[in-house]
């Protein structure tokens, strides 16, 4: 079974590798050109590549895929499915029409729920008690197409969006294979999806990061998990910007105004509108590294009763 791969981030790789161990002919990984990260700017391959480069997969990274070199390229391979998976960009009409059976997408939530960008950390900044992968025939809209099989799992009261990325990257290649398989052998029968219960997932930004103590407890708590490990929730404490990277909710309450901090030598809690304490389990100072609680009290010792924000 001959494959075109298409897709860039950390949570693509495991399916990739996946489909390359379980001797699939990947003949093309197609993936985003490298971006200059960090402070240097320094020109960086995405997961992806790095990935098919280990593996000797040839490697091709389209500015665009409306041309004429990218539709022949991808062309010329005759493959019998193209996959993507966070690869980045909706493919054209031509190219959705180049595989023998299908281009199937493997997306990270329940469909229709969450299409777009950020499905993941949506899903947990919503509160959302369940999430999962689903795979679909790519159609010309963004994440319209038919389902085709789904996993669900539950989603932890405190567990972040970063690792519930890793979780789901971890079970979608099962569902890959037994969808590629099941597909070929006309052993699935493609479910459309209901628009009326569909919801988009933008792409997260920094602006939306900042954490309103004025808020309840539990939409804080979701947002710091949601928001983690990028862009990160974050707060203001003696003037400066403060990072909180996880929490953990609890039953105590406390009549102090949104934002007061309670700290000792081992914790750190804060006051929401709804009198209750959000636990902070992992921050980071402007400049600084990122500590545990038990750590950032230690070398804040004005922290206990100050306002944040």
């Amino acid at each position: 079974m001959k494959i075109i791969y298409m897709g860039t981030p950390d949570f693509a790789v495991p399916c990739l590798e996946r489909l390359i161990k379980d001797g699939y002919d990947v003949c093309l990984a197609v993936t985003q050109p490298d971006k200059a990260q960090g402070r240097k700017m320094i020109l960086t391959p995405s997961p992806v590549k790095v990935t098919a480069e280990k593996n000797g997969v040839e490697v091709f990274q389209p500015v665009t895929l409306k041309s004429d070199e990218a539709y022949d390229k991808l062309k010329s391979y005759n493959p019998d499915f193209i996959v993507v998976a966070a690869y980045g960009k909706i493919l054209p009409k031509r190219i959705l029409d180049i595989p023998k059976y299908a281009c199937i997408n493997v997306h990270g939530s329940l469909l229709p729920k969450y299409r777009g960008a950020a499905p993941i950390q949506r899903a947990v900044i919503d509160g959302m008690k369940t999430s999962g992968v689903t795979t679909m025939l790519m159609g010309e809209g963004l994440d319209t197409g038919d389902m085709l099989l789904k996993y669900e799992t539950e989603i932890g009261e405190n567990e972040t969006a970063g690792e519930l990325f890793d979780r789901l990257a971890e079970a979608s290649p099962d569902l890959l294979v037994k969808t590629l398989e099941d597909f070929a052998l006309s052993k699935i029968t493609p479910e459309k999806q209901d628009e009326s219960k569909a919801t988009y997932a933008s792409m997260l930004s920094k602006d939306e990061a900042l954490i309103d103590w004025n808020e309840p407890s539990d939409i804080i708590h979701n947002k710091i998990r949601g928001m983690s490990p990028w862009p990160v929730a974050f707060t203001h404490y003696d003037g400066k910007k403060l990072k909180i990277y996880q929490s953990e909710k609890t039953d105590k309450s406390t009549s102090a105004l949104p934002g007061t901090v309670s700290a000792d030598k081992n914790s750190i809690y804060v006051s929401c509108s709804d009198g209750k304490l959000l636990k902070i389990l992992s921050l980071q100072a402007e400049g600084a590294k990122r500590l545990d609680a038990k750590q950032f009290s230690a070398g804040h010792r004005d922290l206990n009763g100050c306002v944040l924000g």
